[in-house]
């Protein structure tokens, strides 16, 4: 799982298997490791009623409906969920997308588990 965070916005993008696992209805989760044991976790899981975002104890997870996520994971033209939160002064944008084969392959990415790019001739 890959992110992306940009001024007010989120955006997660996930391989096949765990779009898969998302479907099935678990979580998924990745860290990003630093030095003297800091670690970035950003996780999603689904049963929310509508997709959200919290930030806790380094932790962003974003959190998607069952059945939003079952419908996304099964349909292979569904690229996308999106949400927003509200900051009171402001929104807070969610994306979470599958992950698309990259038109332009780079060395050393291993792009297998990923999904057809629409683009791709």
């Amino acid at each position: 799982m890959k992110i992306r965070i940009l001024d007010d916005s989120v955006r997660l993008r996930l391989d096949r298997d765990e779009v898969d696992a998302v479907g099935r209805g678990d979580a998924v989760e990745s860290t990003t490791r630093f030095p003297h044991g800091s670690a970035f976790r950003y996780r999603l899981e689904t049963g929310a009623a509508r997709t959200s975002a919290a930030f806790d104890d380094g932790c962003i997870t974003l959190r998607v409906s069952s059945d939003d996520a079952r419908t996304w994971a099964e349909t292979e033209t569904a690229v996308a969920i999106t949400g927003e939160e509200s900051l009171g002064n402001g929104t807070l944008r969610l994306l979470i997308e599958k992950d698309f084969e990259c038109l332009d392959p780079r060395d050393g990415e291993n792009q297998s588990n990923r999904f057809r790019n629409p683009s791709a001739a």
